[in-house]
């Protein structure tokens, strides 16, 4: 099984982009068909939550809610696990912490130096070349 921590903006990006074959909107469409477990936490799904409903992104509160609810009933809730180092983006620190949580996950992210180097951190379009 392979488990993946989704940082924010692949979410948003797949909700309002147009494009179909777009990386992030494949990535939601492999979670929407059960492909890979997606991993998260309190903190993770209350920035999903603050993030997705805020009124700059043309993002339906129903479709937001509704995948929100689907990662919360698909997925796994995980501890963190501490990483000592520093982060170059600390508010980011908890999707990576969360991805030390299962030896095999990786963290799928459109912003790759808000994390420390890992080939556990990769962009979308490296996660579908493995899904």
């Amino acid at each position: 099984m392979i488990y993946a921590v989704i940082d924010t903006n692949v979410l948003v990006s797949a909700l309002i982009t147009k494009n179909p074959e777009a990386a992030t909107a494949k990535v939601v469409r492999l979670l929407l068909e059960q492909e890979f477990v997606p991993l998260y936490d309190a903190d993770i799904i209350a920035e999903y939550e603050d993030v997705l409903h805020r009124s700059k992104f043309p993002i339906l509160k129903e479709t937001a809610d509704a995948l929100i609810s689907f990662i919360i009933e698909n997925g796994i809730e995980s501890s963190r696990v501490d990483f000592e180092e520093s982060m170059p983006d600390e508010d980011d620190r908890v999707f990576y912490e969360v991805s030390l949580s299962q030896d095999d996950s990786f963290l799928v992210t459109g912003n790759l130096k808000h994390y420390p180097t890992s080939p556990r951190v990769i962009t979308p379009a490296q996660f579908l070349e493995i899904v």
